[in-house]
Formats: structure tokens, sequence, C-alpha cells
């Protein structure tokens, strides 16, 4: 059956049974869900201080190591706009998907804490978090301590020394994936059994260009799992998806909720 593009509610009457009867359902997001919470995609441009740098430079372990507080005061800039971030309707809806469904595996590229911050339990955070720091050297986890700089300080967009762990003094690093890095095994091998024993895939916010997340709708399409795209624009799932919701998943994941289960809405 060739796709089928929708851009007006009601949504097709097979996507939605599909939706009601779904046993397992798995949802990616990715950056275009935290964009409307006004949080800019790594894409976006930069402003202040930090409009002098691709982003991309300064996600790399080398990068730490040249400069660490060059790259860990980027980083706490990134958090301290995060943190005046609030979720929004489709973290919500996501949210409320999960008491809907018997079984609902969420996997996120984005690093920002809105799914959790809106209610969404065990997300599978494929790029590691801005609010889980730990030690470059042992790994051991950071908490934040009264000697830290606060979060008004990066603000200022200015670089900052990054603190110094507790176990072994050795510097603290940002809890995110760079670029060259791997993904978490056991949050990737989660993302993947999802993948293989869900019936019905969510692809939202997200370009379908970062592998190794891009696979995982390509795993269940291979499987014969119905795959839903939403997305405001064309990505390379286009072609693939099974249903195209054409629109921001702030507008249409809530009407999907809302049509899906109007007894309890």
């Amino acid at each position: 059956m060739p796709p089928t593009t929708h851009e007006i509610e009601p949504f097709p009457p097979e996507l939605m049974a599909r939706l009601r009867t779904c046993r397992h359902l798995l949802v990616l997001t990715g950056a275009g869900v935290s964009q409307e919470s006004g949080i800019p995609t790594f894409r976006d441009a930069l402003s202040g201080l930090w409009d002098r740098f691709d982003p991309a430079q300064l996600a790399t372990s080398d990068a730490f190591d040249a400069d660490p507080a060059l790259v860990w005061g980027w980083y706490a800039w990134r958090r301290s706009q995060v943190l005046r971030c609030e979720p929004n309707p489709a973290h919500w809806a996501i949210a409320a998907l999960a008491d809907r469904v018997p079984r609902l595996t969420l996997v996120t590229q984005n690093v920002d804490g809105l799914h959790q911050r809106a209610g969404s339990p065990d997300v599978l955070e494929l790029h590691g978090s801005l609010h889980r720091p730990y030690c470059r050297d042992c790994g051991y986890p950071h908490a934040p301590s009264p000697s830290d700089p606060p979060c008004d300080v990066a603000l200022e967009g200015a670089p900052l020394p990054p603190p110094r762990c507790e176990q072994c003094n050795g510097p603290i690093r940002p809890g995110v994936v760079w670029f060259g890095e791997a993904l978490p095994r056991d949050v990737w091998n989660a993302a993947e059994t999802a993948a293989n024993t869900c019936d019905l895939v969510l692809v939202v916010g997200t370009s379908a260009l970062v592998y190794p997340a891009a696979e995982l709708p390509l795993t269940a399409l291979a499987r014969g799992t119905a795959v839903v795209q939403i997305n405001p624009d064309r990505t390379d799932l286009d072609d693939l998806a099974t249903f195209r919701l054409r629109g921001t998943a702030a507008r249409i994941l809530p009407e999907l909720v809302q049509q899906g289960w109007p007894e309890v809405v």
C-alpha cells in the first residue's frame, strides 16, 4: 500500500484503528519536538559569543581536551537555555499515550530532559543528557555542588572551567554523546529490541538523517510494522512511511490522542 499523506483532521480510519489496538508503541523523537518549546536545534544559528563557533567543532572529546572551559561553557549555556523552557503539547501528548497503550517505548535523540519533565518514564536517551555530567577520567557521575558556577553565569555565554570530580579530581564533562563516540550500549540495545517487537512506530520531529537512530524505523518497516511520520517538512522517510502526517508535533500529537481516545480526554 502506498504511503498515505494526511494534512487535515480527522485522521485516516486505518491509522486510528492501528493506534487503538496497538499493544507496543515505539515513539522516536528528534529536535523538532524540543524546538517547539523554544530550544534551538543543533543546526540553528547561534547568538552572542557562541555565534563565532561551530557547534560540531565543540561537540568532540578532542575539543574538550584542548579547551575544557570553552566546551563546558558552551554546554552550560545550552543547559541554562533548556532549564528556562517548558514541555510543549507534544511532550504532554506522548506522556498521555503511555497511559493509553499497553506498552510504550520512548526513544529520543534529544538531550534536554523535557520528556521526563512532562511525565514520561524510562526514556531511552540515545545521545545522553545535559543533566547528567560525569567525570571524564573515571566516569563517576557528578551532582551539582555549591562550588559549581551558578547557571546565571552560563547565560552570559562565557567559557567556564569544568568542576572537578569528587572521586579522582578529574574534569567533569557534559553527559552527552559527542561525535565519534558510541551510543550507550544498554540504551541502544533496548531501542533495537523495541524496533524488533513493536507493532506501531511514531517518528516525530526528526529528519531521519542521523544514524544509527534512523535505522530504528527501517528495522520496523522491514518486519512489516506500520510507521507513522509526523513532521512539517519532507524527510528521507517520506517515501517509506506507512502514513505521513504533515504538521508540527505540538499540533498533531494532541489531536491523535484526542481522536484515539475521545472518551478519556
